[in-house]
């Protein structure tokens, strides 16, 4: 296994002249954000023939390097669970991926109930694949050997398994599906969160605290988050959302009762806890008509809930669905989404073409369930 770390300018050279005039690489990317304050690209690992590239983000202008291969549709470029390195390469290098094969969508579309890398390279080739460093901090520097060698894995065997995925669609005429979907993906672009949204949305059970309650938890947020920025750490590294419930919930007073929560870091209680109490202590003050409390949901637009009628289309449709994926040895979800069933029995269309016209539906849905569902309708 030829595998090297391109982390200089020297190296990086090197490493345009192995990729140039290739027509096929395997890549994948490794991101920082279960131990890092943002989920920043920390290692892109490409594998090009014989050769696997471990290329630092840090160091290197990846962009370069990478838009001539990312970016040419005459290039193939296989990965697994693309998603959300699709949305990585946009957001931190300004790529946008063109000749993706994916090799977890071609083994949904083939039916396999285990979609993982590791079980696939076990299944097809005997290989089993370490977990050993799945949730590392890929933002450290120096990166171990161990870890390094565990990231080569990622691409090492993904061409041998994209060829046979892909010998395996076309014997069931199953190649132009997967390939709508790869070129669906490669339309994905990050989604930047919004800055206005109010962080207490974000916590499970928040909507139930009283208005008091939900404004100790927004401070608290604001507390841990300026914390968890200047420490450069996952938000819930500083501390968890259930702790800061329970502060919400209890109207912590004193640093020695912050210390006392269950699942509190002392240490940071002792050390930051007392820009927390005064926090909490203007929301005690405040008097309850200035509460700002939890946001009201916007108002959606929808029709509410469905009539009966779209009830029982919903139920036909359903078991038409069902039937079919049965058939087909796919999976339900992966075959037509509930969400897309919904869509039918409320639009009601007569044919594949105002069918195929609803938002999100693609051409090979229609093509292998849609004179399926068209039938449940007219019964």
């Amino acid at each position: 296994m030829d595998v090297r770390y391109i982390d200089s300018e020297g190296d990086f050279e090197d490493a345009r002249a192995l990729i140039q005039g290739l027509r096929r690489v395997a890549l994948d990317c490794e991101a920082a954000g279960f131990h890092r304050y943002d989920d920043r690209l920390s290692l892109v690992q490409l594998t090009a023939g014989p050769v696997t590239l471990l290329l630092d983000p840090f160091t290197l202008p990846l962009g370069d390097l990478l838009g001539p291969i990312v970016e040419a549709r005459d290039i193939e470029v296989v990965m697994h669970g693309a998603d959300y390195d699709v949305r990585l390469l946009d957001r931190d290098l300004g790529l946008t991926l063109r000749g993706l094969f994916d090799t977890q969508i071609a083994a949904a579309l083939l039916g396999y109930s285990a979609l993982g890398l590791s079980s696939l390279l076990e299944d097809h080739f005997g290989i089993r694949l370490s977990k050993k460093y799945q949730r590392a901090d890929w933002a450290q520097r120096p990166l171990p050997g161990e870890m390094l060698e565990y990231a080569a894995t990622d691409t090492l065997h993904l061409e041998r398994l994209a060829e046979l995925l892909r010998d395996e669609l076309r014997e069931k005429g199953r190649l132009h599906w997967a390939e709508e979907e790869f070129q669906e993906l490669e339309k994905v672009r990050f989604d930047r969160p919004d800055p206005e949204q109010d962080p207490v949305t974000r916590v499970k059970h928040a909507r139930k605290l009283e208005p008091r309650q939900v404004d100790r938890l927004r401070e608290a947020l604001d507390w841990r988050d300026a914390i968890a920025r200047e420490r450069d750490r996952a938000h819930f590294r500083v501390v968890g959302d259930p702790v800061l419930v329970s502060v919400a919930q209890n109207g912590v007073r004193s640093v020695r009762e912050l210390a006392d929560l269950q699942g509190m870091n002392g240490g940071l209680a002792r050390g930051e806890g007392e820009a927390l109490i005064e926090r909490l202590e203007r929301v005690e003050k405040l008097p309850d008509e200035a509460l700002t409390g939890y946001p009201a949901a916007p108002r959606t637009g929808g029709r509410g809930r469905p009539t009966p009628e779209e009830e029982a289309r919903m139920a036909r449709i359903k078991d038409a669905r069902n039937r079919r994926a049965k058939e087909l040895g796919i999976d339900r979800g992966t075959l037509f989404p509930n969400a897309f069933l919904e869509k039918v029995a409320e639009e009601e269309p007569d044919s594949l073409e105002t069918l195929s016209e609803l938002p999100g539906i693609r051409a090979w849905q229609v093509e292998a369930v849609g004179e399926a569902l068209l039938d449940s309708l007219r019964t």
